[in-house]
């Protein structure tokens, strides 16, 4: 989730309380494990032997004691001998009965000490059977302290009165309220949600709605969606109105749309709602089709920030647009239905795939929508975040938690301007045609015609490399393993001008140079990762004219270290 694109995003965000209420925090022995606040660990061998088809989740939700009840169906497919079945689930939410393909499982068959729950089967299952699995549980499920950074449930109220609530989990995890596989791949192919609320309070779901019940006080709202991203499941309660409207793809499908909001918000609801049709109508010109258009571009007002729940992306900016007219809390999370949702890295280890691609889309808005001026200010005010001190990708397994704890902000705003010199480099038609394939996994994607993918840093660079006929490897391993960014070194001799790209591993870094001398641009090629350049007497210079190139600027970074600034 979190980005600015526009400035910096902590130092804003966190000043931004948004309209979530205080939430009271659980008692000590309430706390979830280091595990369970922990998204991304790696799977067991169990769960890389079982496929997910389908999940069916029934949650009541009561708001007065902040409790749920839970009942979870959850079907695997075996694709190898399977002597039990490992799940992740908060050890908070007590269990109360589990049965595998309806025979109960008796006590010393459970076991869930930190939050991994394994369960014995009543007979092993063999390559190419499969398991129900029926869990039902209760309890207070996290509450979230500062959604959405620290993730959990958040049980606020509207100016109103009336209880308003949402789930944020990305970085904790899909097991602080469901039975799960608590990974990027833990992806079920199928999804039912079945959500309980007080009447008249109304349920925002992802997906497509399978319609509502009513009886005693309650409601039930049902909710079907297909290949959803983990942490994407989201809950969003209150007494939402809904705005309604229709686009017409230019691939020729029709796609819903639509945006819960407080009842006292709707005139500002439809503000924001007239900005869905250019931002649909940019993804697709840019990349392709919308990957839910069967299901519903969907927007709920929160009580936290926001965050990119598939298909319901959580809103609460507050509906305040940005100078330069569109409101960037909402394009960033909804840049997310391509780069998370649609593909989705298989490993946090490649977070910036994410992070990296929804940043840059920011600018990339700003061009289509205003041209070059506002597409330059964007990237420099994401410039001066970047932080320098974890590379972005380690190549070995990391959780959410590792990666926002030392990468942090880096996968947003690194990522972006790795992008910015990567289309500098390659140009816009190779640019685009790969992260097509990167998202789609094909280069002409149609409705019907790709499913969600995964992802990782090694495929994009071959991709790259397929695309380009360019091995460019030279070029990730700068910006992605190194911590600190490329020195250009400049010296000058007499009317000469020599320059040479400087790594910490001391390794070639043939990227292109450009120069205006006077009033023409010459593009020196750094052979070797070096070249001169002889300048006409009494010329002007200045490199890297038009900022194409992610370097390492002693500017910025005295600026960073506070010479300069006010005080």
């Amino acid at each position: 989730m979190e980005l600015k694109s526009l400035a910096a995003l902590l130092a804003l965000l966190l000043a931004n309380s948004v309209q979530a209420q205080a939430q009271t925090p659980l008692p000590a022995s309430s706390v979830p494990s280091a595990f369970s606040m922990s998204t991304g660990t790696a799977r067991t061998g169990e769960q890389l032997a079982m496929q997910f088809e389908k999940a069916d989740l029934t949650l009541q939700l009561d708001p007065s004691t902040r409790r749920l009840q839970g009942h979870a169906v959850l079907s695997f497919l075996a694709t190898a001998e399977l002597k039990r079945i490992v799940l992740e689930l908060d050890k908070n939410l007590p269990i109360e009965a589990i049965s595998i393909n309806g025979t109960p499982l008796p006590n010393e068959a459970i076991s869930n000490p930190d939050g991994r729950l394994f369960l014995g089967l009543p007979k092993h299952l063999q390559k190419g059977e499969r398991a129900e699995v029926s869990i039902t549980y209760h309890g207070v499920p996290r509450i979230a302290t500062r959604a959405p950074w620290d993730g959990g449930f958040v049980w606020a109220k509207t100016p109103t009165g009336e209880p308003w609530i949402a789930s944020a989990v990305q970085g904790e995890g899909c097991d602080l309220f469901w039975p799960c596989i608590d990974h990027p791949m833990g992806k079920p192919k199928l999804m039912n949600l079945h959500i309980t609320v007080p009447s008249p309070l109304v349920v925002a779901g992802n997906g497509v709605a399978q319609g509502m019940d009513e009886k005693d006080g309650w409601r039930t709202y049902h909710w079907q969606i297909k290949h959803p991203a983990t942490y994407g499941i989201a809950l969003n309660v209150a007494p939402y109105q809904v705005i309604e409207g229709e686009y017409a793809s230019r691939f020729g499908n029709r796609i819903a749309l639509k945006m819960w909001h407080l009842p006292a918000n709707q005139e500002k609801a439809k503000g924001l709602f007239a900005e869905f049709v250019p931002m649909l109508d940019f993804f697709e010109s840019k990349f392709g089709p919308y990957p839910f258009g069967d299901e519903k571009m969907g927007v709920a007002e929160t009580p936290h920030l926001g965050m990119e729940h598939q298909t319901i992306n959580a809103y609460g900016n507050e509906y305040k647009k940005s100078p330069h007219g569109y409101d960037w809390l909402l394009h960033h999370e909804f840049s997310h239905e391509w780069f998370g949702n649609q593909m989705t890295n298989e490993n946090w280890d490649d977070f910036w795939l994410h992070e990296g691609f929804a940043t840059y889309m920011q600018p990339l808005y700003l061009q289509y929508l205003r041209g070059e001026r506002d597409y330059q200010v964007a990237l420099f005010e994401q410039r001066k975040q970047i932080k320098n001190k974890y590379p972005m990708v380690t190549g070995h397994p990391m959780s959410e938690h590792e990666v926002s704890g030392t990468v942090g902000n880096d996968v947003y705003y690194k990522g972006s301007l790795l992008l910015h010199s990567l289309r500098a480099l390659i140009g816009d038609a190779a640019f685009f045609s790969a992260t097509r394939r990167l998202v789609y996994g094909r280069d002409d994607p149609k409705p019907g015609n790709f499913l969600p993918r995964y992802s990782t840093s090694k495929e994009f660079i071959d991709i790259v490399k397929q695309v380009t006929k360019q091995d460019l490897s030279w070029f990730f391993k700068a910006y992605l393993t190194h911590a600190q960014l490329p020195k250009l070194l400049q010296t000058r001799v007499g009317n000469t001008i020599n320059l040479k790209w400087q790594l910490p591993d001391a390794s070639v870094f043939p990227m292109p140079v450009e120069v205006r001398v006077n009033d023409k641009i010459q593009k020196l090629m750094m052979k070797n990762g070096e070249a001169s350049l002889h300048l006409p007497v009494h010329a002007t210079y200045t490199i890297d004219p038009a900022a194409k190139l992610l370097k390492d600027e002693p500017q910025i970074e005295a600026w960073l270290n506070g010479v300069g600034k006010n005080r």
